[in-house]
């Protein structure tokens, strides 16, 4: 197993349960309690998890990254602002892709004003466009990863092949302007690094909080990006940054 795997299995375990032991890693990754020990301290000085005698816990303070399900459910009013945001960049008649996530499903719910195409793999998003007659929408096939409502795989590959958007709205982790956009996930990596390349613009939507920011693994760089939708709290030497990388910043106002 590569250590990227054993790294990514730790913090799903570390997610799941918020504390993870030596002893039960080495076991259930079938490598020395030594290894454990290695991948551990390496994740911690990521910022990831915080060790402890014999094993970790969640990394502590505000910007931990763990767990998914906590970071993903917070900040609903500044994701709602940058929704708002991001749906004065459609056109109507576009064709867009979106893929899952909870600030791509508050577009969703703006959506309904003017005729436009939507092509997404994530069940919720569907489910919000599904009654709207002024959209036309696709649904991506594909098998449901975990407890998510994203649908991924051969089948969805497939038609990601056949099809060319105007624009794709899109979710990260982690931004960092030196170590680019990252995941927790290596089929979501995968996944999101085949949506790129199938729009001619590409949108990023993320809140402040999670710029300088590193999860596990690399889908793109910075300048993949064609613009980014935040919030105003997004500090300024970062927002300098990205416009000397000549990316487009929008900010919401929180």
């Amino acid at each position: 197993m590569l250590s990227v795997e054993r790294h990514e299995k730790i913090l799903e375990q570390l997610d799941k349960n918020k504390i993870v032991k030596v002893s039960e890693l080495s076991k259930q990754l079938q490598v020395t309690e030594k290894t454990i020990r290695g991948d551990l301290e390496l994740l911690e000085q990521r910022a990831l998890l915080k060790r402890i005698h014999g094993g970790a816990v969640i990394a502590d303070g505000e910007g931990r990254m763990l767990p998914i399900a906590e970071r993903q459910s917070g900040h609903s009013e500044i994701k709602h602002a940058i929704a708002k945001e991001a749906v004065k960049l459609i056109k109507p008649n576009e064709t867009i892709l979106m893929d899952g996530g909870s600030t791509t499903s508050a577009i969703a719910e703006l959506l309904g004003d003017f005729p436009i195409t939507v092509i997404t793999n994530d069940l919720k998003i569907a489910g919000i466009l599904l009654k709207k007659t002024t959209v036309q929408l696709m649904v991506l096939g594909g098998t449901r990863i975990d407890n998510s409502s994203s649908l991924m795989g051969a089948q969805a590959t497939e038609m990601l092949q056949r099809i060319r958007v105007n624009r794709l709205f899109f979710g990260t982790t982690g931004i960092s302007t030196e170590h680019g956009l990252t995941v927790f996930n290596s089929i979501h990596a995968d996944w999101k690094r085949q949506i790129l390349n199938c729009a001619d613009h590409v949108t990023l939507l993320a809140d402040s909080t999670k710029f300088e920011k590193v999860a596990l693994i690399n889908f793109a760089q910075i300048d993949e990006v064609d613009e980014i939708v935040t919030d105003s709290r997004l500090p300024l030497n970062v927002m300098n940054t990205l416009e000397d990388k000549q990316v487009t910043v929008h900010l919401a106002n929180v």
